[in-house]
């Protein structure tokens, strides 16, 4: 394990667990928090045999956003998404999951945002409850939020403020599994493994053809797709053909089963 008080970071076989570690604050970040967030996932993302990070909060929430305190003192804080050194910047090249425990509100929500897929428990509670203190969002939630779940839905989150429970994030598209409370950890550390077993070259140029296609026309995404998919088939298409056709696979039998 490599921690600061602030964060923490254990490997747990190919999955990194990263935890911010201020549950006083419901595990706002404030600027040190904020910083040590970006350099955890630019080494996970840079380290060879580590293929999924999970990112939690310590003691029963995800993270309620921003120190607000630290703004209040008149410390600046950066754009976590604009700022090329915020962690709400940066696409991996590999996937994060996001454990979402009791708040991921105002910046907590767009650092949920910013991970591929979002394990919520059927306490967790979304919301954008910074509109309550006149603090914009500056973490990528105007942009990530209309295009997850749908402008009318997301527009209803960031005029309102109102509180999205578990089951509402899922049944809307938010989060991708309602668990019990205290197993979003525990799932998404089991769903990280999963992801890790499949030949990872594939899952990740198609991951990234997904994520880049917003900006580009039908044609442009499709090349896109097909440049991104070459290192794939070329090293392993094959050999996963070649297991299928030996008999891996029929009748729903799978090597990791």
């Amino acid at each position: 394990m490599t921690a600061n008080h602030k964060l923490l970071v254990e490997n747990d076989g190919p999955v990194t667990v990263i935890t911010i570690n201020r549950p006083e604050v419901r595990n706002a970040l404030d600027n040190e928090t904020a910083a040590e967030l970006t350099r955890a996932l630019r080494a996970f993302d840079g380290t060879p045999d580590q293929a999924v990070a999970v990112l939690t909060g310590a003691g029963g929430n995800f993270c309620a956003g921003a120190d607000l305190k630290e703004l209040a003192a008149g410390r600046e804080y950066k754009p976590w998404a604009g700022d090329p050194d915020g962690p709400c910047h940066d696409l991996l090249s590999k996937p994060v999951i996001a454990a979402v425990a009791g708040y991921a509100c105002a910046g907590g929500l767009g650092i949920a945002l910013r991970c591929d897929l979002r394990v919520a428990e059927e306490s967790a509670t979304f919301a954008v409850l910074s509109r309550r203190w006149g603090v914009p969002m500056s973490d990528g939630t105007t942009v990530r939020l209309p295009r997850l779940i749908g402008a009318g839905r997301a527009l209803d989150m960031l005029l309102t403020a109102r509180k999205i429970s578990g089951a509402e994030a899922v049944a809307m598209g938010l989060a991708d599994r309602l668990v019990p409370t205290g197993q979003a950890l525990p799932t998404a550390i089991e769903l990280a493994r999963e992801i890790a077993d499949f030949p990872q070259i594939a899952m990740r140029s198609d991951r990234m053809s997904a994520m880049r296609q917003w900006n580009l026309s039908e044609a442009e995404a499709i090349a896109l797709e097909t440049s991104l998919s070459l290192e794939a088939r070329q090293k392993e298409a094959r050999s996963g053909a070649t297991r299928f056709a030996s008999g891996m696979g029929r009748h729903g039998a799978m090597e990791n089963d």
